[in-house]
């Protein structure tokens, strides 16, 4: 399959968001998760040890660009699945949701392989390299709103 080269803008750059996102849904749609709560547990299971649940909260509003209150609600479906644990103040993982992350994580790099496998190294950097000057915009946009 080829593509016709277009200019990395805005639309493009939320088609191909949207279209990786969609394809990852697929994978936790059949284990009963959302987007949302696989981004928080992740958040969790690669600080390898307790995560402050305000600091956990922090980044998941962070991330996802949702309000406190959301990113509350999802700490909290994560704990009531079982998933996550809370010990006073901060937030674990637990067996469980070692294996769902595990799980989930192997089904979605099959997909993630066969979308990324074949691009150059060099075309990732630079697209790496432009996309990380764009979350710096936006984010930066996002804080001068907000004041």
């Amino acid at each position: 399959m080829t593509t016709t080269a277009l200019k990395a803008d805005a639309r493009a750059l939320g088609l191909a968001h949207y279209a990786a996102r969609a394809a990852l849904e697929s994978v936790l749609g059949r284990h009963g998760a959302t987007f949302q709560q696989q981004i928080t547990l992740r958040l969790v299971v690669v600080a390898e040890g307790p995560v402050e649940r305000a600091e956990l909260v922090a980044q998941v509003v962070g991330s996802l660009k949702v309000a406190t209150a959301e990113a509350e609600q999802v700490v909290e479906e994560l704990t009531t699945k079982g998933l996550l644990s809370a010990e006073a103040s901060r937030v674990l993982v637990t067996e469980a949701g070692r294996e769902f992350y595990d799980t989930v994580s192997a089904e979605s790099s099959k997909i993630s392989a066969r979308v990324w496998g074949d691009i150059p190294e060099e075309d990732l950097a630079a697209a790496g390299r432009v996309l990380a000057l764009v979350t710096e915009r936006a984010n930066a946009e996002l804080a001068a709103a907000s004041v």
